[in-house]
């Protein structure tokens, strides 16, 4: 009944949109394991400030914004996104070359197809049961995301203790790779003092440390995930019992992530 030859197109997108969205996802999800690899390779390299979550969103949001160009009519320009100037010559050249043949992927080399697993590949172990969906925010509600819990008595962890607690310690960051629902307070120059001085741990000039709660680390190694696991060495936790000026500030740190806040900048490399 309409007339208009853009608003009747329009509205047969919006029918099929709903199969579109999910085969695009389909597609992504047969990449996702090299995404994945790519970021937990970042995140070792650069450091624990890495959001491995959030770059794999923006490598797949910029997927899209290239493979809007099969569809240019050769006038409109595609925007790209904010870090892609910084993008390798080479990494911009295969794009406007595969752009050219009309084709979003590369031929098909000899050796491992999209599908196939990653789990033996180094610093994969463990993880590739790792499911990312893309899009999909890490959820920060439930008693463990309430503040409340976090008394004058509550035990924590040092993050670098509870990685190799759980078998993670040739790795680091592995843990909130694997597990992003943790909460994780980055201890701050003056916290770092008072660890250093009750020789919790060494003094660390500008490396970040990450404080963990002794409970979630003691129910993950609890969980059927690692429980069984030759690698569990409880006993590297060495929980503390942190002063109550520095308790109140990780319950306001928690109260900011569960309202969905960000949190501060890190000030440097990992621990």
């Amino acid at each position: 009944s309409f007339t208009d030859p853009a608003v009747s197109m329009d509205l047969l997108r919006a029918v099929l949109q709903p199969s579109i969205n999910e085969e695009i996802r389909g597609v992504f999800n047969k990449y996702m394991k090299f995404f994945q690899k790519a970021a937990i390779n970042v995140r070792d390299n650069v450091g624990e400030e890495v959001n491995p979550e959030q770059l794999i969103q923006e490598t797949c949001r910029s997927c899209l914004e290239q493979a809007k160009l099969l569809f240019s009519d050769g006038k409109k320009v595609v925007p790209r996104l904010p870090h892609e100037p910084s993008v390798p010559k080479r990494a911009r050249q295969m794009d406007e070359e595969l752009n050219r043949r009309g084709s979003p992927v590369p031929k098909k080399r000899k050796g491992r197809p999209p599908g196939q697993s990653l789990a033996n590949d180094r610093g994969v172990s463990g993880v590739a049961a790792w499911k990312l969906k893309v899009s999909e925010p890490v959820r920060r509600d439930g008693p463990k995301w309430d503040p409340s819990r976090l008394t004058e008595t509550t035990t924590f962890v040092l993050g670098s203790r509870a990685n190799k607690a759980l078998g993670m310690g040739g790795t680091r960051g592995r843990l909130y790779i694997k597990h992003p629902h943790l909460f994780k307070y980055a201890a701050d120059p003056q916290d770092k003092h008072w660890l250093a001085e009750q020789q919790h741990m060494r003094a660390t000039g500008g490396k970040m440390a990450y404080l963990l709660i002794e409970e979630d680390i003691r129910d993950l190694a609890a969980s059927e995930d690692y429980r069984d696991s030759v690698d569990l060495r409880l006993e590297e936790l060495k929980p503390f019992v942190p002063p109550p000026w520095m308790t109140e500030k990780m319950q306001k740190h928690m109260e900011t992530l569960r309202r969905g806040g960000d949190a501060p900048p890190p000030e440097g490399p990992p621990e």
